[in-house]
């Protein structure tokens, strides 16, 4: 449903977007035969802005397309509450290190053809109600593949299906092959060849994150010949559950991280759920003064993250002068942007996320008293805040409120900033420029999460509950800090406070000292991250897991995914 090809570009809310983007720039890089397809978003997510009370104000965040892409002559039409819906794809090539290509469709409503209402379908990224949903995951699902036809992409390989969103693409397979078999529309036979093609991808541990539309609403918008209102991979519990009919419907399913995996087991009993944990695409991420470093000490690893390891020889002094140069200038951008008055100096931390309340951002601020002491006795702390609300999460917008009051209250021994607007080019600041990275979800509801991922490519450890990918990730002391145990949660209230009390803690008895007292120490860290970490949670680690387990292809080899 999203995608980030660029910052310039507003086709993307957060994380799951982020990461098909990198996944397609890997993609790229390793020679692998691939397309992507998207909606275009006119309107994109939302643009950011807060009022003096700190509340959000959503605004579009519109832009030209045909400043940044190509129209082709990719056209489709699908049937939306009886109306024919035209359908037409712009390009965005992708191109990786080596000079391989991989496009992007993205799949465009506003047409002059189209009822006005339909013109407005491709507009938003997660806007309107259910009705518009299921209208927009008809137009990503079936006209996308209609449209792939249209291009002449007839003989692809594999349909990857990332999310929910995109399952019912494999209706329109079911039809297409139903036909070329001469077999029923709903037959078994029909299913097996879907599922001969197709693999699934689920990012969220969430219930909510997974689509579950009413038949009453599917034949409202569908229509009442929609394959998926007659054939039995697509019912579950009298609804359409695209979750469900992906995993149904796919030859391998996968989670985005071992503990997701286990979770994902749990919540879909009688599916096979494999581990292909996220990963990060290393050039993307890697500031340009870290990327200087990196390029003298390990040479190739823009194109083979594996070469990170070779950053052990890199002399301690060099990554921290390379540092302090990064972060001197996110603290020039975000005293721009949010009138913050940090300083270079300071010992600061990041906490940049979805602002909803299982991410629990604010637990950083659960006793400022007592950073307060923390900071009068080693010196001053920095806590840098962003991140975005759905426009209809209320527990995250009161936090996003809580979160820029706190900034407005902060002192000179615990200033705290909130930059606005967050996306990728923010992101990519914050990641590199930030001393420690702070991710605090309730366990187990972080899928994997990657923004530790980025920091760890720029050598910035994290500090993070042991969740996601931090389970895979962490190495205590080498690539940063665990805040509390892997034990089962417990009751809210009391998680909270046990975790409060260990991120405490770990800041006032090993994290804060160290930085102050241990500069060789913490340049050994810093090294150790990069070097451990920036190899593993790659996305060219991933993707050639993805091409060997999940599409049975080699990079570079003839067949298109």
């Amino acid at each position: 449903m999203e995608v980030a090809l660029s910052a310039d570009l507003p086709t993307y809310s957060g994380g799951l977007g982020v990461l098909a983007g990198d996944t397609l720039r890997a993609a790229a890089d390793v020679g692998l035969p691939m397309v992507g397809v998207t909606l275009l978003h006119r309107a994109g997510y939302f643009h950011q802005r807060l009022t003096g009370d700190g509340r959000q104000v959503e605004e579009p965040a519109r832009w030209r397309p045909e400043s940044w892409l190509t129209r082709t002559a990719g056209t489709a039409s699908v049937s939306i509450e009886g109306r024919e819906v035209h359908v037409v794809a712009w390009r965005f090539d992708v191109v990786g290190h080596g000079g391989h290509t991989v496009p992007v469709y993205l799949l465009d409503c506003d047409l002059a053809v189209n009822d006005p209402a339909d013109r407005r379908l491709t507009d938003a990224l997660y806007g309107g109600d259910h009705a518009h949903r299921l209208a927009q995951e008809i137009v990503l699902g079936i006209g996308g593949v209609r449209v792939l036809r249209s291009l002449g992409l007839d003989t692809l390989g594999t349909y990857h299906m990332n999310e929910g969103h995109a399952a019912l693409l494999t209706a329109e397979l079911m039809r297409e092959l139903a036909l070329r078999i001469g077999a029923p529309i709903d037959s078994e036979a029909a299913a097996r060849l879907v599922r001969e093609r197709c693999v699934f991808t689920t990012h969220t541990p969430l219930a909510a994150g997974h689509d579950r539309f009413s038949f009453d609403l599917t034949r409202q918008v569908a229509g009442e010949g929609a394959v998926f209102l007659r054939a039995p991979a697509f019912v579950h519990d009298h609804v359409l559950d695209t979750t469900r009919t992906a995993l149904g419907l796919s030859r391998f399913a996968n989670a985005v991280s071992r503990r997701h995996a286990e979770v994902t087991r749990e919540m879909f009993p009688g599916h096979m759920i494999h581990a292909i944990t996220n990963g990060v695409h290393p050039a993307t991420w890697v500031h340009p003064t870290m990327r200087e470093v990196w390029d003298r000490h390990a040479p190739g690893w823009q194109g083979d993250s594996a070469a990170l390891a070779g950053l052990t020889r890199v002399p301690g002094w060099d990554v921290l002068a390379a540092h302090r140069r990064v972060k001197a200038a996110m603290v020039r951008r975000v005293n721009h942007e949010a009138n913050a008055g940090l300083t270079p100096e300071a010992f600061t931390l990041g906490v940049a996320r979805r602002c909803t309340p299982y991410k629990r951002l604010d637990m950083i601020l659960a006793d400022v008293p007592r950073l307060e002491r923390l900071a009068a006795m080693h010196g001053p702390i920095q806590i840098v805040f962003a991140g975005k609300s759905h426009p209809r999460d209320g527990g995250g917008k009161e936090m996003l409120a809580r979160l820029t009051a706190a900034a407005r209250a902060s002192s000179d021994l615990v200033r705290v900033a909130f930059v606005p607007n967050y996306d990728l080019s923010l992101a990519a600041d914050l990641v590199a420029g930030v001393d420690v990275w702070v991710n605090v979800p309730v366990r187990p509801l972080e899928a994997s999460g990657t923004s530790g991922m980025k920091a760890a490519m720029n050598g910035v450890p994290s500090l993070s509950v042991l969740d996601g990918w931090w389970v895979e990730g962490h190495e205590e002391g080498v690539t940063g800090w665990a805040i509390g145990d892997d034990e089962p949660p417990r009751e809210e209230h009391e998680q909270w406070a046990r975790d409060a009390e260990a991120l405490y803690e770990k800041l006032e008895r090993v994290i804060v000292p160290l930085y102050h007292a241990r500069p060789e120490a913490w340049a050994e860290v810093m090294k150790g991250v990069v070097t451990r970490n920036g190899p593993r949670f790659s996305t060219h680690r991933m993707v050639r897991e993805y091409a060997e387990q999940a599409y049975g292809v080699r990079p570079g080899a003839a067949e298109v995914s």
